[in-house]
């Protein structure tokens, strides 16, 4: 683990050689991956998070009142801790008291998830598991690699991950500026039950209005609104073509 001080994008931490997180950038990505799967379902209740231990994922779930308990799955405690000391204003997701962390592995709480005997999910793969742990109508986001990297087959993507979630299945995007080719991409599904359009915002934050709250958080998302949103979900020809 590396911590560093940069010019241009302040601290930058740096895991295995592989860059993870900006102060300058980091909330396009942690306030996307959340507030897309997050803010496109009338009423989200419980939370999993299956890594981001540097906590602001966290932090961005903390903006919706409407959620009771939020569990988060990360490896390894000594990262958490690093984050803690040198991104407190990252970690500070973790200081809301919704929060329950687990020091283990996301596919092993999966297993011990309270599910019906007609959900039976020792076995079964890990998207598969997922999707058999999830309400109806419920929704997963996933990083989802960039537009630009050659091993990204978005129509086999959509294809697959349809066939799993059996719902809705729509991939976004998002600049971050750090990240290698400039953007990250997202994969949202949603089982089966209540029709989800995740295009369309159906619990949208408004901190314009005196009675919202920021969560944990001290100030109101910088790079996510409504607009954003829609937009994410727009391709450029050469992907838009292909799906």
């Amino acid at each position: 683990m590396i911590v560093l001080e940069s010019t241009a994008y302040g601290k930058v931490f740096v895991l295995d050689g592989a860059l993870q997180l900006t102060e300058k950038d980091e909330c396009a990505y942690q306030e996307m991956i959340t507030h897309l799967p997050l803010c496109s379902i009338p009423n989200p209740q419980k939370v999993l998070l299956i890594g981001g231990g540097d906590g602001g994922i966290l932090r961005e779930i903390s903006r919706h009142s409407s959620v009771v308990h939020i569990d988060i799955c990360e490896m390894d405690m000594m990262l958490i801790d690093v984050y803690r000391e040198f991104f407190p204003e990252v970690a500070i997701g973790y200081d809301d008291p919704r929060v329950r962390l687990h020091i283990m592995d996301g596919s092993e709480f999966l297993k011990s998830a309270q599910v019906g005997p007609e959900h039976e999910i020792f076995g079964s793969p890990f998207f598969e598991t997922v999707a058999k742990a999830l309400r109806e109508g419920g929704v997963m986001c996933i990083q989802a690699e960039s537009l630009w990297f050659p091993s990204l087959n978005l129509p086999k993507l959509i294809h697959t991950f349809r066939n799993i979630f059996k719902g809705s299945v729509s991939y976004a995007w998002t600049p971050v500026p750090a990240y290698p080719s400039g953007v990250i991409g997202f994969l949202l599904c949603s089982t089966e039950g209540p029709h989800v359009d995740f295009t369309r915002p159906a619990n949208p934050l408004d901190h314009h209005d005196a009675g919202s709250s920021f969560g944990v958080a001290k100030e109101p998302p910088k790079f996510y609104n409504a607009e954003m949103h829609s937009a994410s979900f727009c391709l450029p020809s050469f992907a838009r073509d292909c799906v």
